[in-house]
């Protein structure tokens, strides 16, 4: 990011288009995403930007904030580093009614949603704080709306769709998705349910997840124009197989199946599960066949059992008790699978669980699953940090004496947590961190590991290093990295290949 103090040029010159959707999973974030790396590409100064996010899915930022993962993979479509502006109101939900508000990459308190609806005009003053620092920056903003503007019970002092886009006077394209069906009435019936002013700064639609023949959509299309006396911007082909960061529900689509050489892991999804983006690279890996445990379903034997993050822990853990996933748990280790943590997960693995300032709930401690000799500790103060370090040795091929021909194993992440953790188990670290730290456990027989680093899988290397200790003999070289730059790449060809980017160029004066 461009600091403040580089040189300004008038914010006329920053061209401003919000993406909003007829509803949550409409594409929303996956259109901004390739319109970034559409410009990006033809060297034009391009940022996203999400006014309110909602997501259990969070990056940590080069300026040492937290906002939503789907901005973070926009930023990289722009060759950008995420920084705290480009999300400036995150929500993180803690309870159904509830979430903790983050500011400017910032914790400030957990609300629920009433006082959190009277808090919104200070939130807008963020919002627009954070815009203004961007339009000196860049020549183009994308903004991408959340959920849809017509949620009549949410206009009031909206701040995440038309509010913003009425404060800025930017042009808004409303995308729907086709393969759900009834996009005309999504469209149509959205619309109709904007202000006057607001249907006037629409200045068209955008159809998303196409498959078929064309041509058979035209008469549609050319209904809905006459009928809105607005055109249709694009009709965006279905992409199969496209790999991107979740912004926050977990889709089934990446989980594989059907290779010869494969290990079996499953990962339970707990109420409140946080950052799951930690699991694309095994989603997505040719040789492991992954499963997403749902409530009330019956757990699989598996190699590896992944306990998540989570914004709850001690909620969730009590969940898991409740689902069986205790006794399930010991027979799979008496059977001799492998049990990770992560984060959350991490904590759960330990002796006890202390909350004693009712940070995620009433104060108090709980017994965790007591199979590491550890205590966690929440404290108000969260841990965000980006981190650098090497793979314990025994994950690294070594012998009994820690003897190893292979070269140190990297590992890169990042931590999103409030608690503390200390005990015995740290005296066994499972990464060796740049700074001189330690992260995480591995326990004495191997077989029980955890880590407070999210991104744990994200280093080939790394990935390949926890599936052998796993048990997957013959390894395949797997960079979940190069598959997120094939999928934005992918997306920003389709769109140059089916918007009509002279259209959009007149209607909003950026060189599409």
């Amino acid at each position: 990011m461009t600091s403040q103090s580089d040189a300004q040029k008038p914010a006329s010159r920053c061209k401003t288009l919000m993406i909003q959707g007829t509803t949550s999973d409409a594409g929303k974030s996956a259109l901004v995403t390739g319109l970034c790396r559409l410009l990006a590409r033809k060297g034009i100064k391009v940022v996203p930007f999400k006014p309110q996010n909602m997501a259990l899915n969070s990056a940590v930022t080069v300026d040492g904030g937290e906002i939503g993962r789907a901005q973070a993979a926009q930023a990289q479509a722009c060759f950008l580093e995420p920084h705290t502006d480009m999300n400036p109101v995150l929500l993180k939900p803690n309870s159904d009614t509830g979430a903790q508000v983050i500011i400017q990459g910032k914790a400030i308190t957990n609300m629920d949603a009433r006082i959190y609806h009277d808090y919104k005009q200070e939130a807008m003053k963020a919002v627009l704080d954070s815009y203004q620092r961007l339009q000196q920056q860049y020549d183009v903003i994308l903004v991408e709306g959340a959920g849809s503007p017509a949620e009549i019970n949410l206009r009031d002092r909206d701040i995440a769709n038309m509010g913003f886009a009425e404060a800025v006077d930017c042009p808004v394209a409303i995308v729907a998705d086709i393969d759900k069906g009834g996009v005309f009435a999504h469209l149509v019936g959205t619309l109709d349910l904007l202000s006057e002013t607001e249907q006037q700064r629409t200045i068209g639609f955008l159809i998303n997840r196409f498959r078929g023949d064309i041509g058979l959509l035209k008469p549609g299309n050319d209904w809905l124009e006459e009928r809105t006396q607005k055109p249709v911007l694009g009709v965006i082909p279905y992409l199969h197989g496209l790999c991107l960061e979740a912004e926050d529900g977990i889709n089934g689509a990446a989980d594989q199946s059907d290779h010869e050489q494969q290990i079996k892991v499953v990962v339970p999804v707990l109420p409140r599960i946080s950052n799951h983006t930690d699991f694309d690279p095994l989603r997505n890996h040719p040789q492991v066949d992954f499963h997403f445990v749902a409530p009330e379903e019956t757990p699989p034997p598996a190699d590896l059992v992944i306990l998540p993050g989570s914004k709850s822990v001690q909620a969730d853990l009590n969940w898991l008790k409740q689902q069986g996933w205790e006794s399930y748990l010991n027979k799979h280790l008496r059977y001799g699978g492998k049990l990770l943590g992560i984060c959350g997960g991490w904590q759960m693995l330990g002796q006890w669980l202390h909350d004693p300032k009712g940070i995620e709930g009433e104060a108090g401690s709980q017994p965790g699953l007591g199979f590491l000799a550890t205590e966690t500790t929440l404290e108000p103060e969260k841990q965000l940090k980006n981190v650098q370090g090497v793979l314990s040795h025994e994950l690294n091929g070594a012998d009994k004496e820690g003897r190893t021909e292979n070269k140190a194993i990297a590992v890169t992440g990042y931590e999103i947590h409030a608690g503390v953790t200390t005990g015995k188990a740290l005296s066994h670290p499972l990464v060796q961190l740049a700074d001189g730290t330690t992260d995480g456990a591995l326990s004495e027989d191997g077989q029980i590991a955890g880590s407070y680093l999210h991104g744990l899988f994200d280093e080939p290397a790394a990935c390949q290093a926890i599936l052998k200790w796993a048990g997957l003999a013959k390894l395949e070289h797997f960079d979940i990295r190069a598959l997120h730059e094939k999928s934005i790449d992918r997306i920003a060809d389709a769109l140059e290949a089916s918007l009509e980017l002279d259209q959009l160029r007149q209607l909003t004066g950026i060189d599409f």
